[in-house]
């Protein structure tokens, strides 16, 4: 059980780190994987357009330098997002690892114009494009952001800071290691106030506090961690208390961010790996993944085993790798394009309804097996009462939120191609969404 590697492996100890979450410097801004907090929910009200095309709300587009399956990012008016370049671009000649390239790419808000690119070469051996690996390759870790600096992970070729104009502050190594089960690495970074946590689990299999400044390990939790995907969450308990959230494969972690150490833990999503993140309402965690359809909510701020204190309730709901997001009292998630909707308090179901997308096929990737998630692998987002999802062949819906299932509208870009399997962004009213080929604004037009 990797929880009973938590506390002896726990290294380089910070002491008298203050914590608190990240400040952002713009609200409406979204500095991370899904928004504020991981939460999917857009800070604004402010609704994009339910309906788009190449003709209608569609703001502007841009040609990407590469692929990647990273979700953008929005900070004040500049866009950032990751691709690769030079191995596994092409299908028919996928090129030399050796040309591997990662890039963080920055894009004006106003305009979609590609302002400057940082280009980080591969630390080799680097894990083949093949297989499982296929479906998302080389760039699926999203940056975040505190508003002054963007923060990068690019897998063994470590954790990467930039200021706002693309000069390099510092870059920090994680892990020469390589993903046993051949699918590779994905986990988003997330920030306090002062550090930067990273998830490197086939890198290193360790959790990691970095400081924010300097790059320099102020923890590191060697845990052997493996088979989880997701992207943790930070907590708020109390005025002196913030819990960092875990899902690891069977049970579900609360650390201290500022040390790495466990506080609490509980049983988890069974089956091996977990492939979505965690999200948080009302000082509940709710997880939904697996192949055996686990479900959970558990309640923040325990000590210890929480399993009879703190799990609200523990149901069969299959999931898969799209992420789950809480609005008004209930939980909704998509699985095989079929939108969930369970109570948020009970975990009692409330609807379950196939999309219209106008073709609910299974999408296959890359590896042309579909990584078994089907056409779902990136996870729904909100404004005001509108819920916005893309599926893998770039075919948008936007659903009506409520107890009553209503599905508004069913969008997509005329001759659209590669594979959307990033989740999108929201700030402002603008939607954006990214696909292996391009990235898209959506907006209502402006005045002029």
């Amino acid at each position: 059980m990797l929880r009973k590697r938590l506390l002896p492996a726990l290294g380089l100890l910070s002491l008298g780190l203050q914590f608190s979450l990240a400040s952002p410097t713009l609200a409406d801004d979204w500095l991370r994987f899904r928004g504020p907090n991981g939460t999917g929910l857009a800070s604004s009200s402010e609704s994009p357009p339910i309906e788009w095309s190449e003709e209608k709300n569609l703001r502007w587009s841009l040609d990407l330098l590469g692929p990647g399956h990273s979700s953008p990012i929005v900070v004040g008016d500049k866009v950032f997002l990751t691709c690769w370049t030079g191995y596994g671009v092409d299908d028919e000649e996928s090129g030399k690892p050796e040309d591997l390239k990662r890039h963080l790419l920055c894009v004006d808000r106003a305009s979609g114009k590609l302002l400057w690119e940082r280009a980080v070469a591969a630390r080799l051996p680097e894990d083949e494009y093949a297989g499982m690996f296929a479906e998302h390759g080389y760039a699926s870790h999203t940056p975040v952001s505190d508003g002054q600096y963007v923060f990068c992970f690019f897998g063994k070729s470590g954790v990467h800071a930039f200021d706002l104009e693309g000069n390099p502050v510092w870059q920090a190594e994680v892990g020469e290691g390589l993903d046993q089960r051949k699918w590779g690495s994905a986990s988003s970074l997330i920030l306090t106030d002062e550090l930067v946590i990273v998830t490197a689990g086939p890198e290193s299999g360790t959790l990691y506090g970095l400081d924010k400044k300097t790059g320099e390990t102020r923890w590191n939790a060697n845990v052997g961690l493996s088979g989880m995907w997701g992207t943790p969450l930070l907590a708020p308990v109390d005025e002196k208390r913030t819990d960092l959230v875990v899902g690891v494969p069977d049970e579900v972690w609360g650390l201290n961010p500022a040390t790495g150490k466990l506080r609490w833990y509980c049983d988890g999503i069974e089956g091996g790996s977990v492939n979505s993140s965690p999200v948080l309402a009302d000082s509940v965690v709710y997880m939904i993944d697996g192949r055996n359809g686990d479900a959970l909510a558990v309640r923040v701020g325990g000590k210890g085993d929480v399993n009879q204190s703190h799990v609200v309730w523990h149901e069969s709901h299959r999931g898969r790798i799209s992420s789950p997001i809480v609005h008004d009292g209930l939980l909704y998630w998509i699985s095989s394009g079929v939108l969930n909707c369970v109570d948020a308090a009970t975990g009692e179901r409330v609807y379950q309804e196939r999309l219209n997308t106008s073709d609910n096929s299974a999408t296959r990737g890359p590896s042309r097996r579909g990584g078994r998630g089907g056409q779902d692998y990136g996870s729904p987002v909100v404004a005001g009462d509108h819920l916005f999802y893309i599926n893998r062949r770039g075919i948008g819906v936007v659903v009506q939120l409520g107890k009553q299932f209503k599905q508004l509208a069913t969008n997509t870009f005329d001759g659209a191609s590669g594979d959307f399997s990033a989740t999108p962004a929201i700030a402002d009213g603008q939607l954006f969404i990214r696909s292996t080929k391009k990235l898209y604004c959506v907006a209502e037009p402006t005045d002029s």
